[in-house]
This record gives structure tokens, C-alpha cells and sequence, in this order.
């Protein structure tokens, strides 16, 4: 049995859409974005809702960890684990440009999560931050939509 839900919009529901502009120093830096998007929501007056954070690009992503000195470094010791910088990738011999490595880094992780809000504050554990993970081989100029829907 097929079954089929609608939405209809009311006119209290808001869509809105958002930059962070950030600057990565290269492969393995992990940059707290909790701040930027917590005060861009904050900026909206809405209440209840969903945040949607969003990398635009392959060689990057964006997830959540207790943003501490040891887990940086313990994220940044796993995907050297998992997907090391120093082996042979094919995607370099298509482009020469030795990334390969951070394409298959972001694209394990993704390049979104879903952070649902209420009373205005985003619905966080206590330690919980969300992060851009930079897994390109030089430092890059990131755009993160932040994409706010809510009432």
C-alpha cells in the first residue's frame, strides 16, 4: 500500500538561505562552525525548524564531534587510517592535481547534516559541534549554505 503525504505551507513557515564564507589552511584542519550558524539562526526570530548545513564542493565536508583537542586530532589520525594523502589514487591520473585522497575523504563523510531547532536554539548534545572538515591538499576558500526552514 502506497501512501502519500502533502504539505501545505502556511504563512508562518520561512525558507531562508545563508553563506559562511570560511578559509581553510589545508588538509586535516577542522573548523568549529557551531557559532556561525547558532547566530544566523538567531538572526531569524524563528522558533521550530530544521538548519540545513551544506558544503558546496567535493573536497570538503561537514559533521559533528566534540570539538576538543583530541578528538581533532583523533578525526584527523582516522582518515589518515582509513584513506591515507601518500597512496596512489586514480582520480589523480585524471587530473594530475594529487586530490584524490580528499575526494574520498568527503565523500565518506557527506557534505550536509540536518540540525533540528526549537525555541530558537539549535538541538545540540552538550558537546556536540558542528564542523567543516577540510580534506583538500591546500588551503581553500569554503562556501557553506546554511539553509533555515522553520516557523
Amino acid at each position: 500500500m502506497c501512501h502519500r503525504y502533502f504539505f501545505i505551507p502556511t504563512d508562518a513557515m520561512n525558507i531562508l538561505n545563508k553563506k559562511i564564507v570560511i578559509q581553510t589552511s589545508g588538509p586535516g584542519d577542522l573548523i568549529n562552525i557551531t557559532d556561525d550558524i547558532a547566530a544566523l539562526l538567531s538572526q531569524t526570530k524563528l522558533k521550530t525548524g530544521h538548519v540545513i548545513v551544506f558544503h558546496i564542493g567535493s573536497t570538503a565536508a561537514i559533521t559533528t564531534f566534540e570539538y576538543e583537542p583530541g578528538m581533532i586530532k583523533d578525526i584527523q589520525e582516522l582518515f589518515e587510517k582509513i584513506i591515507p594523502r601518500n597512496q596512489h589514487y586514480h582520480h589523480d591520473d585524471t587530473w594530475g592535481d594529487a586530490n584524490g585522497f580528499s575526494h574520498l575523504r568527503a565523500a565518506l563523510q557527506g557534505p550536509s547534516l540536518t540540525i533540528p531547532f526549537e525555541n530558537g536554539e539549535l538541538l545540540l548534545g552538550t558537546w556536540q559541534q558542528v564542523v567543516l572538515a577540510e580534506f583538500d591538499n591546500k588551503a581553500r576558500r569554503r562556501q557553506v549554505v546554511v539553509q533555515i526552514i522553520g516557523e
